[in-house]
């Protein structure tokens, strides 16, 4: 289940980065006191008793349409409020209620989105009375708070979450195997849906962020049912609001927390860069499995050595995913396409494979006899017991006599180690060492 959207907008200068980073829980947005300092919205993920959810901070919403940095500014909110489930609608109550706020109600208004208006700068009770002018704003309460103190977040959050839609029960069966597809704009996400799936399902185009929806296909083919999610979604009407690769992110997010295998789509083309590293980072903490899917490689001029040349150029530069494994395809041509199912279903079967305790053991024991751990400050590293506490990702806790004497290099070896006895191809693999007691 993907998380519920927070949306935090309002003026400039009215304090919403400050909370954005009270409410993420460090400092994230640049606070800085003057006007249109936050440009882009900025990602995190906040908590509440026992909610979690996505939060955007924006760029303060500025009613001038002649000004183009504010015209940018004010639909990348406007871009905020469509993606968001519940919008905190921030004023500032030492300036009371302007023009501005009032433009900035009737956009909210428009969205028909549960709106919760926190008025910001009420450093003492002696300024409760602030608040009174902005019932005018037509939202219902507002919730004094306090930026610089931290104070009224509590009450803000309760009202907040209780506007979080319902979960959404999932009506797929535990064997369907969720497939997202996750690339910076237009790798040809979209296209390779469409070739997967043998019919124009997805509306395909050469603009990067036609694709306005995450779209859910469920489909089934030798006997597996799928889920496959289209992850682009950078227009809105038509209108391209900002660079797309900012818009791309919480929509691979939200998608990636929904899936069991996720393609990471790169063009063959124009190569690797950082935002690839970047967005395939966030399929990797989430531990999901993952297989790297090089488009348009009918395009590509090569020779013998190309192929090999750039999955070695993949490996240099996803050090951290070395497990994933990779397919070279043409959504175009269909060249390949009919590799990526047979791949999923075996890293899907990696991912959710769990392991017998007494061969885990054995596994283990034999590692320590080839290779035993080094010691430090004569004292030796001591594995006691292992065993298999999660799958979705595989997850191991190791038994130790001290877990300060495990160094990451040998937990490596250690994973590696398991891996390679138990084939667990195209997923990460999960190690927490533990202490063990006496009376364990």
């Amino acid at each position: 289940m993907s998380k519920p959207v927070i949306a935090i907008v309002g003026r400039p200068n009215v304090g919403k980065s400050t909370i954005f980073n009270r409410l993420a829980g460090e400092r994230i947005a640049i606070v800085e006191d003057k006007p249109g300092v936050t440009r882009d919205r900025i990602y995190s993920t906040g908590e509440w008793l026992t909610h979690s959810f996505h939060l955007i901070d924006t760029g303060g919403i500025e009613i001038d349409v002649e000004n183009e940095i504010l015209m940018l500014i004010r639909q990348q909110a406007e871009l905020a409020i469509d993606e968001a489930d519940v919008i905190i609608f921030m004023v500032d109550g030492k300036v009371g209620l302007t023009e501005q706020d009032k433009e900035i109600a009737n956009i909210l208004h428009r969205s028909k989105k549960p709106v919760v208006v926190a008025v910001n700068k009420i450093d003492n009770i002696k300024m409760q009375q602030e608040i009174y002018d902005f019932y005018a704003l037509g939202f219902g309460d507002p919730y004094p708070i306090s930026g610089a103190h931290g104070t009224g977040l509590g009450d803000l959050l309760d009202e907040v979450v209780s506007h979080f839609p319902d979960e959404e029960e999932e009506n797929y069966d535990d064997d369907v195997i969720r497939v997202a597809l996750i690339g910076r704009p237009n790798v040809g996400k979209s296209s390779l849906v469409n070739a997967i799936l043998g019919e124009e399902r997805v509306i395909v185009s050469n603009v990067a962020g036609t694709t306005r929806d995450a779209v859910d296909t469920l489909f089934s083919t030798d006997e597996q049912d799928y889920v496959l999610v289209d992850t682009a979604g950078m227009r809105k009407k038509g209108k391209v609001y900002e660079t797309t690769e900012k818009y791309s992110v919480l929509r691979a997010l939200k998608a990636i927390e929904n899936a069991d295998v996720v393609l990471v789509v790169i063009d063959g083309h124009s190569g690797v860069i950082e935002q690839d590293k970047r967005i395939a980072g966030y399929a990797h903490e989430a531990g999901k499995a993952s297989i790297f899917v090089v488009n348009k490689w009918d395009i590509v001029e090569k020779d013998d050595k190309t192929m090999h040349q750039f999955a070695q150029k993949i490996r240099d530069h996803f050090l951290f995913m070395s497990y994933a494994p990779i397919v070279f395809v043409s959504a175009k041509t269909k060249q390949r396409v009919n590799q990526i199912l047979p791949m999923v279903n075996e890293v899907a079967e990696s991912h959710a494979m769990r392991v017998q305790t007494p061969v885990l053991n054995d596994i283990i024991s034999d590692a320590v006899a080839i290779n035993p751990p080094p010691s430090d400050k004569g004292k030796r590293l001591k594995i006691k017991y292992a065993t298999q506490v999660a799958v979705k990702p595989p997850t191991f806790v190791l038994f130790v006599n001290d877990p300060e004497l495990m160094h990451f290099s040998y937990e490596r070896y250690l994973e590696n180690k398991i891996r390679d006895s138990f084939h667990f191809e195209g997923t990460p693999i999960r190690i927490l060492v533990r202490k063990k007691n006496e009376e364990d």
